[in-house]
Parts: C-alpha cells; sequence; structure tokens
C-alpha cells in the first residue's frame, strides 16, 4: 500500500503583465493577488481527515524543494494561462519522485498533451476524490478520473479558508452556483458545468461568509459564478433576501462583487436586491456593439436590449459595470474598432478588459474552426495582454492588430484623459443610487495617501487631479470609490504602456528583417558577376543586422518577463532566417 499521509495543494503562477492581474494596483494596498485558490481550498475541506493538507499559492509564496519532499503526493490544479508554472511543478514532483495529480480546467488538455502527471482528475471533484484516494493508497489507482456525474451544490461543505494566508489577498472569493443557462459559442463554462445552474442553499453560503467574518475578513468578496444571476427566481426569493439581512446584523462587512449576463437590466427588483445586499460591481460579456457578430457567436441574451441603454440602468441601481470585449469575430468589417471605442467611451465603463478572440479547447467555436483548418497553435489563455490569437480570422491579422492597437490607444491613452471621462460618467450614474457606503479600512487609507502622492507626478498626473477635484465637488459621497478607480487606473495605464511597447519592439523586428531581405537580394543582383565585391557586400550585411538585433535584444530584455517570450520566439526565428539567408549567399559565392 502506498503510505499517503501529507498532500500538498499548489496553485501555479500566473502571468503578471496582464489586465487581470491589478499587479500595480495592489501596491497600493500592500497585497500579493487579486484572489485565492477557491478551487484548491474546496478541495481541502472534502479531503478527509485523515490527511494532513497544506496549500501553497505560488502567486504569494515561493514553492521549494523541501515542500515536496515533506509530501507524499502533490495536487496541482491549474488553467491554459498557468501552463508553464503548472510544468515547472510537475517537473520538480518528477524529479523528487513525488506523486502529483493533476486537475483544473486544464487537466484534460494537458491529459492529452502528455503532461508529465503521474494522475487526472478532470471535471468536478467532489464526486470522485475519496475514490482516487482510496485507490491511491491500495495501488490500483487509475491514470485518470473522469467525473461525469454533477455534484449537487446543496450538499456543499464550507471551504478551506482557513488554510490560505488570508492577508496576502485583495479578496476573498465564494462560489453560489455552477453553470450558466446561455450557450455562447466561445465560452466553455456551459459545456463544463451545465446549461442548468445548479445552486447552494441560502444557509449553506451565508455559512462560508460566517467563516471568513470568523476568521477576520473585512473586505471585498467576489462571488465567482460565472452567471451569479443563472436562476433569477431563486436569486431574488431565497439568496439575497438572507444576504441583505446578513449584511445589516453584521454591519456591512463586505463589499461583494460578481459576475452576471445583462439580461439583469430586465429586473428592476434582482437590480434593487443585488445592491441593497452589498453587491456595488458586475462583470458582464459585452463583447461587441456589434449585432451580427453577438448573433454569429451564439450570445441571444445580448440581442433582446439595446446594450448601451441596458448598461446604463444598471449602473443607475447602483450596480458599477465592468466588462469583457472580444474583437476578431467572423462578421465584423473595419468599422468595429472605432465601434468599439464608441461604445466604451460612451457607456462610462472604466474598466474595459478588451482582447483578439481565441479558440479554447472544448468549446464550440474550437471545434467549429478546426473543422475549417482555422486553428493555428494553442491558446495562451489570456484575452487582454497579446496581441496574437490562435484563430485565422477573417479580417486580415495586421489589419486586425493595428486596429486591436487602436482601441487600446485610446481607452488607455497616454494622458488617460478618456479612462477618467469613463470614472466621471461612471460616478455620476452611481450618485443618489442604492450604492452602499463602506467603512473606509485601513488599506484604503494607505492606497488613498500612495494615490496622492505618486499619481500626480505620473504622465496622467493632470487629468488624475482634474478628476479628484471634481469628484469632491460633484460627487463627494463617492470620493473614496474615486480614488479606487484612480489607483486601478494606474496599473490599465501600466500594462498597456508595457503592451504597446512590446509591440514596437515586434513591429522593428519584422522591418529589420524585411529591410534585409531586400537589401541582401539587390546586393545579390548588383554585385552578381564580382565575387569580391560581393562577398566584401555581404559581411558588411552581416556586420549591420548583428548589430541592429543585438540593439533589439537588450529592448527585448527591458521588457517584462511576460511580454518577454513571445517576442523572444519571435527574435529567434527572424535572428536565424537572416544570417541563413546571409550564409546561402556566401554558399553561392563559394560555389561560384
Amino acid at each position: 500500500m502506498n503510505s499517503i499521509k501529507n498532500i500538498l495543494l499548489v496553485y501555479p503562477k500566473i502571468p503578471s503583465s496582464t489586465y487581470w492581474s491589478f499587479i500595480h494596483t495592489l501596491k497600493f494596498i500592500n497585497r500579493k493577488t487579486a484572489l485565492p485558490p477557491l478551487g484548491l481550498a474546496t478541495i481541502a475541506s472534502i479531503i478527509p481527515d485523515k490527511y494532513n493538507i497544506k496549500i501553497i499559492d505560488m502567486n504569494i509564496e515561493k514553492l521549494t524543494k523541501n515542500d515536496i519532499k515533506n509530501s507524499d503526493a502533490v495536487f496541482v490544479s491549474a488553467m491554459i494561462v498557468q501552463k508553464e508554472s503548472m510544468q515547472e511543478v510537475l517537473k520538480m514532483c518528477r524529479d523528487l519522485d513525488r506523486i502529483s495529480v493533476l486537475g483544473g480546467p486544464y487537466a484534460e488538455i494537458a491529459y492529452d498533451e502528455n503532461e508529465p502527471a503521474d494522475y487526472f482528475m478532470t471535471g468536478e471533484a467532489e464526486n470522485i476524490l475519496e475514490n482516487f484516494l482510496s485507490d491511491l493508497e491500495q495501488n490500483k489507482a487509475s491514470k485518470i478520473y473522469r467525473c461525469i456525474e454533477k455534484p449537487d451544490m446543496k450538499e456543499s461543505v464550507i471551504p478551506r479558508f482557513d488554510l490560505l494566508k488570508l492577508k496576502k489577498y485583495a479578496s476573498m472569493a465564494i462560489q453560489y452556483s455552477r453553470g450558466c443557462p446561455f450557450r455562447c459559442e466561445f465560452c466553455d463554462i456551459w459545456i463544463k458545468y451545465g446549461n442548468r445552474p445548479r445552486l447552494k442553499t441560502a444557509a449553506n453560503l451565508l455559512a462560508e461568509l460566517d467563516e471568513l467574518y470568523r476568521l477576520g475578513w473585512k473586505q471585498s468578496v467576489f462571488l465567482v459564478d460565472d452567471n451569479f444571476i443563472g436562476n433569477k427566481k431563486r436569486l431574488k426569493n431565497e439568496l439575497l433576501p438572507e444576504l441583505i439581512n446578513w449584511q445589516k446584523k453584521h454591519g456591512h462587512p463586505f463589499k461583494l462583487y460578481t459576475e452576471a449576463s445583462i439580461n439583469m437590466a430586465e429586473d428592476e427588483k434582482l437590480m434593487d436586491l443585488m445592491a441593497e445586499a452589498g453587491i456595488d460591481q458586475v462583470f458582464i460579456g459585452i463583447e461587441t456593439p456589434s449585432e451580427e457578430a453577438l448573433a454569429e457567436t451564439g450570445k441571444s441574451q445580448n440581442l433582446k436590449e439595446n446594450l448601451l441603454d441596458s448598461v446604463i440602468k444598471i449602473q443607475k441601481h447602483g450596480l458599477e459595470v465592468t466588462a469583457g470585449f472580444i474583437l476578431g469575430f467572423d462578421s465584423e468589417k473595419e468599422d468595429i474598432f472605432q465601434r468599439q471605442i464608441d461604445f466604451i467611451q460612451n457607456s462610462g465603463i472604466p474598466k474595459a478588459m478588451i482582447g483578439l478572440i481565441q479558440a479554447l479547447p472544448g468549446t464550440v467555436l474550437f471545434d467549429r474552426l478546426q473543422k475549417e483548418g482555422r486553428i493555428k497553435g494553442d491558446s495562451s489563455g489570456s484575452n487582454t495582454h497579446s496581441l496574437s490569437t490562435n484563430v485565422v480570422t477573417k479580417m486580415d491579422e495586421p489589419e486586425l492588430r493595428q486596429g486591436y492597437k487602436k482601441v487600446l490607444e485610446h481607452i488607455y491613452d497616454t494622458k488617460m484623459k478618456n479612462y477618467f471621462k469613463r470614472c466621471d460618467d461612471l460616478l455620476s450614474n452611481l450618485n443618489n443610487t442604492a450604492f452602499i457606503q463602506r467603512k473606509i479600512r485601513l488599506h484604503e487609507i494607505r492606497a488613498f495617501l500612495m494615490s496622492i502622492t505618486l499619481q500626480p507626478f505620473k504622465p496622467y498626473g493632470f487629468e488624475y487631479l482634474k478628476f479628484i477635484f471634481k469628484t469632491l465637488k460633484k460627487n463627494p459621497s463617492l470620493f473614496a470609490e474615486a480614488i479606487s478607480h484612480s489607483v486601478m487606473g494606474h496599473h490599465f495605464y501600466v500594462i498597456t504602456r508595457q503592451m504597446l511597447n512590446a509591440e514596437k519592439v515586434s513591429d522593428k523586428l519584422d522591418r529589420i528583417y524585411t529591410e534585409a531581405v531586400s537589401r541582401i537580394y539587390k546586393k545579390s543582383q548588383i554585385f552578381r558577376n564580382t565575387a569580391s565585391d560581393h562577398a566584401k557586400a555581404i559581411h558588411l550585411l552581416r556586420m549591420e543586422y548583428l548589430k541592429k538585433l543585438n540593439k533589439v535584444s537588450h529592448e527585448i530584455n527591458s521588457l517584462p518577463a511576460d511580454f518577454q517570450k513571445e517576442i523572444s520566439i519571435k527574435y529567434s526565428s527572424i535572428y536565424n532566417s537572416i544570417l541563413k539567408i546571409l550564409s546561402e549567399e556566401e554558399s553561392k559565392l563559394i560555389h561560384h
């Protein structure tokens, strides 16, 4: 029998150079990362008590060899975007001869790719984990365990929040439901978790809030449901009234935020109850103002009402809208870039997460494009900080990239004028609503002091000060929110500048390659019958382009690590291609 006593749960690193990381905002509040690994905390709650359990989140602490050595089995949960870090963890387990178990959204893909994990768990683990552990101890465990049956959320247990280093996180996370009633082509949520949302009871969810409160947590909590309003009837009749009472009883300790679909704008009562319960922010997948593109991708819920009116209606009920946008749908024309800019600016959405279309394995989109021969490589799993896509788009790729850069350069411009304009519009819509005024926390005071000390001296300092003073005069009750959005804006500013700087380096490589090929060809034509002059010309070109490429290499090394990888691959390809062409010309001379 295998002697399994100590189980280590590991959450690999997530790239920090992305809008979703909020890494440049976290510095203002002295936190390491935005959210905890709720999945691992949930797994920990269903592992039998006879095991010793430890969670290591590599986004807040380093995973050491001793951590692996002191464990009998290492469970790793990862998303596609964590692939590189995940592979490092699995290699450590293999090198140190420790059992590795891979789960999470990436597990099924990883199994197909033969990643070096000993065991794989796919789907939701509640119904198969104990069987796996029993089989493992009896030396009869299978390579892969698939959970087909969907767990009953009414039987959920409280995640092991006590195993998390709470003070390292900006927010905690809890879950009310799994699944989504819609069938968006590019999304895998409804495929993985079902089209009929499965809900916890109100008592279950409030017990989780009780536990966080008991542990001393008094900050924001993310309701991680992919569509919190998937079952509006039960939400309005069961959870929200109980949540309102809980918040009142405890003095509104938690600022709540979640994800939902745009059809919440159809239900006045729902929005009022959400705001009263302390939910003040919802992320909505708006994707595009193009009705043709929405119909193409099966986003039917976004076609029922005017999108712009719906966003403003939600805001006027005391709920900030953050939103996701996608560029690259088949039906989009060249005007889509300005249409996206206009929609984002007119809707008062400060935090707009916009990216190029990505086809994720397991989605209807991926299957369709694969049949059409339009999948090129793997998806990075990130939809906001890359100017590449794994889709062969109908729009020419250079045009799509240039249009994407145009959108980014506008909504997060160097002076951040457009960003602060959207912030001002949002606060105006929130004013005189049910937007709950929370007690100011110590970390928020720290953020305020850092903000007024540092941000006025940034390139966007004038617009920042104008926004702050305008809020004091126009919406003084929302001053704390103005500071919060200012600090958030700094993150979007930095990431956008880094992304665009990386793209400039990429463009420079393209120009160097195009110029080099052209000049080598011309030299070859000019000196076709004079070998010595040709040899000298080729030598001078070699020295010239090695110097240019060496300079670009230094520029690449100055970029943040997350942006270096893709450009380094491109650099190596262009470097080798230029040298190959030069060498071929030299070989022709020798042959001649």
